[in-house]
């Protein structure tokens, strides 16, 4: 039987795709967050997707970026009760722990590659990269990362840390342009491997 669990990265990126500013911030992120009567097809696309994975990867400074705020996003509503209820893994080296606030925590792995391939193979949901430059950059080069979902903010930057730092084929998969002016597009990274 093959592997039907997908790893999907979901990155925020510009038009010239950077995917962290300088500075590291992402002040070109629009569309979010959105409120419980929002009725736009941006919403339903991304409840779509965070209804389509169980389990989230993130690397160690997304974590602590992260960890502050999502725990406590009550104005996040249903979105961010979903998120904050998904079993988290942070890659870390130097963390033995990573509280997620009053949710479960998250298991620390030293090792990405390895529990990634250990997820794919068990049963569930699809798995889900979150950010995290350098731990897709890693997962991408050991043929780990099946689809990549770049959310394309309506902005650039010159610039900053684009999201592909080497050559990369993909193939596209969908390609949706939203009311508030992101643009969806979804990209196969396996090249027909499955």
């Amino acid at each position: 039987m093959a592997d039907t669990r997908k790893l999907i990265v979901q990155q925020w990126v510009t038009v010239d795709n950077v995917a962290a500013e300088e500075d590291g911030g992402l002040s070109f992120v629009s569309g979010e967050p959105f409120s419980e009567t929002d009725t736009s097809g941006f919403k339903a696309s991304v409840m779509g997707f965070i209804d389509s994975v169980d389990t989230m990867i993130l690397g160690a400074n997304t974590y602590a970026q992260s960890v502050g705020y999502w725990p406590n996003a009550d104005e996040q509503g249903e979105y961010g009760e979903k998120l904050n209820n998904l079993a988290k893994f942070v890659a870390s080296s130097k963390l033995d722990d990573a509280p997620w606030g009053d949710f479960p925590a998250a298991t620390v792995t030293r090792d990405p590659a390895a529990t990634v391939g250990e997820l794919k193979g068990q049963r569930g949901k699809d798995i889900w990269l979150w950010g995290s430059l350098q731990l897709m950059h890693s997962l991408l080069d050991a043929g780990l990362v099946d689809e990549v979902r770049m959310l394309v903010c309506p902005a650039s930057r010159g610039q900053g840390t684009r999201i592909f730092e080497s050559s990369q084929d993909l193939r596209l998969v969908e390609a949706t342009a939203f009311e508030n002016g992101v643009a969806l597009l979804r990209y196969d990274t396996t090249g027909g491997r499955s």
